[in-house]
């Protein structure tokens, strides 16, 4: 009787076993296809067919840096459409560095301010476009001060009028006072103040009172206004009033500096005399009024790298893309000395299906189109060819582009040499970027 117990027991146990694995089973098959990634390729649009056909006339066939004017000029103005009235704008050069494409937003904005924030860009601008307002957006070393005035060229630009030295500490003011006495040349001085981002300036009142005494009896140097930059707001959370809290505060940080500026001046002061500067790209359009800041600076977001795509810049475009030729399209993936991990990735990933090398790569930018590109895991970066891997919807093969949209602008645009710039299905002008002589 034991031995026949025993037998029926264990075929429970086998019959319940075999049900637990085959539910183990479905329940690993039902997490594969919940998980297996979903094939997200594609060719491209319409509107990057159109921009491959302008590239492909003018037979340029490398890395390029291409501007869509159309939708630059409308980031313009929508920019200007938010100016609050008697708010002045300053473009910021770092952001859109090439002095052709300054000068389509000075004509265009209407405005002559100009924040530049590299030394041999301070001269390129001083020779060529005459009559900029420059305000500094760093503090530069003393010794990039003085090579400005080294190189600087002889012609209708006034520095003494024209530029506005960034200061953000005693020691710095003590520096170009040196420089004004030794060169002989009268300074405009402009503060930095810290308006809650903590990265350097004047943090209370009493240390400008005291600077502002120092300037007053100095005949080479003049105060010009101050600087408060607070990219910082767009990033804090709006729950809780949090965010309208620290608004609030930066606004009372920087009243209590113009305050004391009004205290040093009296009967003297008014407020369209000095530059009060602010904002940035992910913060002007915070600004309903010129109470405190007369003027906002703007660069990046008429460009719109995705960096920029933030609440805040809802309304602007992307208009700047990179555009690559493919130099190699294989139809399979297939990685160095791993053929097996090969076949099981694009196995289960229908994105590594395919293979493109590109010309060039490693830039800091994401692929936008063809749709679904991406890097291999494995592969390693490259800035020779580069890997990207695409699903068997994507027909890309040698010579046709890839778009990348930048990340950032200021360092990413200086790599790829004349701006191409996309307008009315061609390429209508190239437009060259600064270089680093001077």
């Amino acid at each position: 009787m034991s031995n026949s117990f025993d037998a029926k027991r264990l075929k429970k146990v086998m019959l319940d076993r075999r049900a637990w694995l085959g539910g183990a089973a479905l329940l690993g098959l039902g997490w594969v296809a919940w998980n297996k990634p979903a094939e997200k390729g594609a060719d491209h649009t319409d509107y990057f067919k159109q921009i491959s056909g302008a590239l492909e006339q003018d037979r340029l066939a490398r890395p390029t840096l291409v501007i869509d004017r159309k939708a630059f000029h409308h980031n313009v103005d929508t920019l200007t459409s938010h100016l609050p009235t008697g708010m002045n704008y300053r473009i910021v050069v770092k952001s859109l560095p090439s002095l052709p494409l300054v000068q389509d937003v000075m004509a265009r904005a209407q405005t002559n301010r100009l924040m530049v924030f590299h030394q041999p860009f301070l001269n390129a601008v001083a020779r060529q476009i005459p009559n900029a307002d420059m305000l500094l957006g760093k503090p530069m070393p003393i010794a990039a001060a003085a090579r400005f005035y080294d190189h600087l060229s002889l012609g209708e630009f006034d520095a003494a009028k024209q530029i506005q030295w960034l200061i953000d500490s005693e020691d710095r003011f003590r520096q170009y006072q040196a420089l004004a006495a030794s060169k002989n040349i009268r300074l405009q001085m402009n503060f930095e103040i810290d308006v809650g981002l903590h990265r350097g300036g004047l943090t209370e009142p009493s240390q400008l009172a005291k600077l502002l005494t120092e300037i007053a009896a100095d005949d080479r140097l003049n105060f010009s206004g101050l600087m408060g930059y607070e990219p910082h707001l767009a990033g804090v959370p709006t729950a809780m009033g949090w965010q309208e809290s620290e608004m609030t505060k930066s606004r009372s940080v920087y009243q209590s500096f113009i305050d004391a500026v009004k205290s040093h001046f009296g009967e003297t002061y008014s407020h369209d005399r000095f530059t009060f500067n602010a904002a940035g790209s992910p913060t002007y359009q915070h600004y309903n009024d010129t109470e405190i800041a007369n003027e906002l600076s703007v660069g990046s977001a008429l460009v719109k790298p995705t960096d920029f795509d933030i609440s805040t810049l809802a309304d602007h475009v992307p208009a700047s893309y990179i555009a690559t030729p493919v130099i190699k399209s294989l139809d399979v993936t297939r990685l160095p000395a791993l053929d097996t991990v090969s076949s099981l990735m694009a196995a289960w990933d229908p994105n590594k299906a395919r293979t493109f090398f590109i010309y060039g790569g490693k830039w800091m930018a994401k692929p936008v189109s063809p749709a679904g590109l991406q890097l291999n895991p494995i592969y390693g970066r490259s800035t020779n060819q580069e890997m990207f891997n695409g699903s068997k919807r994507i027909n890309l093969k040698p010579d046709d582009y890839v778009f990348f949209r930048p990340k950032q602008s200021e360092f990413v645009f200086l790599q790829f040499g004349d701006i191409a710039v996309y307008d009315d299905g061609k390429i209508a002008d190239r437009w060259p970027v600064f270089n680093q002589e001077a």
